[in-house]
């Protein structure tokens, strides 16, 4: 297991909710923690701007998050920033990208 993924399942786990409260919905504060321990080994710390291997990613959709992180692929008729190849998956995050999606859609 990347170092990396160690750190997301650390972050999420220990920087939850209270015990017995569940979320409803896409939890940004969940989203950031996850894209600090996860995204930023190639994006920047800011979503807005370029990383050291990766484009700004602020305001990705779903389902372009979707697409990537799962499949490594751009969902239809999407133009990507870059053309590399270089992004891995990361199934391990399948039930979490909507929290993602909601913190790069923040102001």
């Amino acid at each position: 297991m990347t170092l990396a993924v160690c750190a997301a399942l650390a972050l999420t786990s220990a920087c939850g909710k209270d015990e017995g409260t569940e979320v409803k919905g896409p939890d940004p504060d969940r989203g950031r923690r996850l894209y600090i321990a996860t995204c930023i080994v190639c994006h920047n710390t800011d979503p807005s701007k370029p990383g050291s291997q990766g484009p700004p990613i602020k305001g990705s959709s779903l389902e372009l998050l979707e697409a990537k992180v799962l499949h490594k692929r751009y969902p239809p008729g999407y133009k990507p920033q870059r053309n590399t190849k270089a992004m891995p998956t990361y199934p391990q995050l399948r039930k979490r990208i909507a929290d993602v999606a909601a913190y790069l859609a923040q102001p």
